[in-house]
C-alpha cells in the first residue's frame, strides 16, 4: 500500500468562505472526504495535514522523508515566499507534486514565481478541487514506475 500524504498550507481552512470566485464554494472538509474515498478505493494510506504555520509545514515536510512514498504539497502563500519549506522539500528523496486550486499563473504576478515547482516532479493547476484527484493519480502512477 502507498502511503501519501497531502499537505495544505494558510488560508486553505477557509475554502468555500474566501473569494469564492476564484476557489469556489467547496470546503478543505469536502476535499479530504474525497480524497479518502478516492484513497480507500486506490490502494492508498492517505495522510491529510493542514497548517497556516509554516514550522508546522516544514515538520510534516521532515517527518515525510521516512513515513510517506510521496507528497502533495498546496503550500498556498507560502509557495512564493518560503524558503524554509523549499529546502525542507529538497532533502526529499520521494515524489513531490505540486499542487493549486486555481491557475497562479493567469492571477497577480506575484503570484507567477514558485519556489517548490523546480522541486517537484510534476505541477497541478487551475482544476479547482478536482486537482487533488489528479495530484492522487499522477502520484499513483510515479509510485508504480
Amino acid at each position: 500500500m502507498n502511503k501519501i500524504i497531502i499537505l495544505n498550507g494558510p488560508n486553505l481552512n477557509l475554502l468555500g468562505e474566501r473569494e469564492k470566485n476564484q476557489y469556489g464554494s467547496f470546503t478543505l472538509k469536502d476535499i479530504e472526504k474525497n480524497c479518502n474515498d478516492y484513497a480507500n478505493n486506490n490502494d492508498i494510506k492517505l495522510s491529510l495535514f493542514q497548517s497556516n504555520i509554516e514550522g508546522d509545514l516544514v515538520n510534516q515536510i521532515q517527518k515525510s522523508r521516512n513515513e510517506q512514498d510521496g507528497l502533495i504539497i498546496n503550500a498556498g502563500g507560502y509557495t512564493h515566499t518560503s524558503v524554509a519549506i523549499h529546502d525542507a522539500l529538497k532533502v526529499l528523496k520521494i515524489p513531490i507534486i505540486e499542487l493549486h486550486i486555481s491557475n497562479i499563473y493567469n492571477r497577480e504576478e506575484f503570484r507567477h514565481k514558485s519556489l517548490i515547482s523546480n522541486i517537484a516532479k510534476g505541477v497541478i493547476c487551475g482544476f479547482g478541487a478536482e486537482g487533488y484527484i489528479m495530484s492522487l493519480k499522477a502520484m499513483k502512477k510515479f509510485l508504480k514506475k
